[in-house]
């Protein structure tokens, strides 16, 4: 596997629910009268590595319907169509979303790779109030892709219709097979099936990139490449929870990582990859070997692994001593700056915050969130009525807090002996599933240092188990941020990630 570090500038058939693909639903009844697709559309140019790059905008819904032609759902999608191309198969094109679950797709759209942003603040400080500049982004990847934001059901102003309970779309697997729908639902209106197809997700988007990428490709759609921003396909990686020594291995290199942001370590490494990998030497060596032996740890070998923890994380002796070596990752958030009032944030550990509750150590917000989601909302909102011209009298959902209450995370993996059942949740089987029956398909995983929500080392686990061939291990490509969750935060990272997306598309196109 690909892992070269990209050292940056620093600054981040089967039917689903009765839901049928319109290219594979069999002839039935008319649909039903009086709820139709709409859309707007627009132009607009934007400068990208010095070239205008001309392009059509299309904001608008298509509307899902079971086998029974019965509409049971509206996805609000955005799509940017270069101008000016000769022969539109040519022209790779990418759906992207994020995750949640239960969030729009607000930040790649307007934060990342769309072809304007918000200008959100880049040192990891809160943002001034409105108005919030909103620029055209020289760093999207318009110039190699067309791009499709879609907002998966009861997000934006996607929703179900009628008497569909929106609940039946609110699940690991309901949710990327109405998502898969909508993919193929558009390929066919806009005739783009023979084209070169990219999927791109962030955050819980690339839990539902991973079993999309199956259920596409069962389906009869190959892709050409998947896009991970940020991963987490196996839960367990990231669950502190009792007997489960996993997570306090794969967290300590990106706490390391952030401790060395804050200047707590004495002496301050210069190369901060290479103090990584010495961190996860003996994450997986000495430290988790001393987390297997339990109660039957010797005491001097328990010293010494305090000593080297105390050395990577600047967290005294004695708190790791009372953890019994195990510091949960909103542990870490709240002792880290040694302050009563003050913690890190979980998705960006370079952001600090005051603590709502000073007598807890766990946060119960999320600092960095805090700092960019009210310009984005904002600026959407403008930027949906005011550019696009796209008008709606429903209220445009950001974050759905009930699609997530209500997420359903079983999963049956997708083939049964990998994975099992029940216990905690994880995709990657069905990831795997689909780079082994496409052996042309590429994978590129973005993962920032700085992120306490999914660690970049948790990642690599996950990667390294996948059980690919070795001839397939070449196909997956790793790339590091100086950044947290949010990559495109900075606009360092955010030039790297437009320069690592626009070669992966590339690479993963050439005959």
């Amino acid at each position: 596997m690909n892992r070269l570090p990209l050292v940056l500038i620093f600054a981040t058939g089967c039917t689903f629910a009765g839901l049928a693909p319109a290219a594979l639903a069999k002839p039935g009844p008319m649909p039903s009268p009086g709820i139709h697709s709409r859309s707007v559309v627009t132009h607009g140019h934007v400068v990208i590595g010095g070239k205008t790059i001309r392009y059509t905008a299309r904001a608008g819904t298509l509307i899902m319907r079971n086998a029974k032609m019965q509409p049971v759902a509206s996805i609000f999608y955005v799509a940017y169509t270069r101008d000016g191309v000769s022969n539109e198969n040519d022209r790779p094109i990418t759906f992207a979303y994020n995750g949640g679950p239960g969030s729009s797709t607000v930040w790649l759209h307007l934060g990342g790779i769309g072809p304007w942003r918000v200008a959100v603040p880049t040192n990891a400080e809160s943002s001034p109030p409105a108005p919030f500049p909103i620029v055209k982004n020289p760093d999207s990847v318009l110039n190699k892709t067309d791009l499709v934001f879609i907002d998966p059901v009861g997000t934006g102003y996607s929703h179900a219709i009628g008497k569909t309970n929106p609940q039946q779309f609110w699940g690991v697997d309901a949710d990327a097979r109405s998502v898969g729908a909508f993919i193929m639902r558009y390929l066919t209106k806009f005739n783009r099936w023979n084209s070169p197809k990219f999927i791109l997700g962030e955050s819980y988007g690339t839990t539902r990139s991973a079993v999309l990428s199956n259920y596409l490709q069962q389906h009869g759609v190959e892709l050409n490449g998947v896009i991970l921003l940020s991963s987490i396909l196996n839960f367990e990686t990231a669950s502190f929870a009792p007997g489960n020594d996993l997570p306090y291995v794969l967290y300590l290199p990106s706490e390391a990582a952030v401790a060395w942001y804050h200047h707590r370590l004495s002496p301050r490494p210069k190369n901060l990859p290479a103090f990584l990998s010495q961190v996860e030497h003996f994450a997986t060596g000495a430290y988790a070997h001393a987390l297997m032996m339990g109660d039957t740890l010797p005491a001097t070998t328990e010293n010494a692994v305090i000593s080297q923890l105390v050395r990577y994380t600047s967290i005294p002796a004695h708190i790791w001593r009372r953890a019994n070596l195990r510091l949960t990752g909103s542990e870490f958030q709240g002792l880290l700056l040694n302050s009563q009032d003050r913690q890190l944030g979980r998705l960006d550990g370079r952001y600090a915050g005051y603590k709502l509750n000073p007598m807890l150590p766990a946060a119960l917000y999320s600092t960095m969130s805090d700092a960019i989601n009210g310009p984005l909302t904002d600026a959407y909102n403008w930027y949906v009525e005011t550019v696009l011209h796209y008008h709606s009298k429903r209220h445009y959902t950001m974050l759905s807090f009930q699609a997530l209450r209500h997420w359903n995370w079983k999963h049956r993996p997708a083939f049964f002996g990998a994975g099992g059942r029940g216990g905690y949740t994880n995709v990657a089987p069905d990831l795997e599933r689909a780079l082994v029956t496409n052996p042309h398909l590429q994978l590129l995983v973005n993962s920032g240092y700085f992120d306490l929500g999914t660690p970049f080392y948790a990642t690599l686990y996950t990667m390294d188990h996948l059980g690919l061939p070795r001839a397939l291990q070449s196909h997956v490509h790793f790339r590091f941020y100086y950044s947290g969750h949010v990559l495109y935060i900075s606009r360092g990272s955010r030039h790297a990630l437009e320069a690592n997306i626009d070669h992966f598309i590339r690479e993963s196109t050439r005959a």
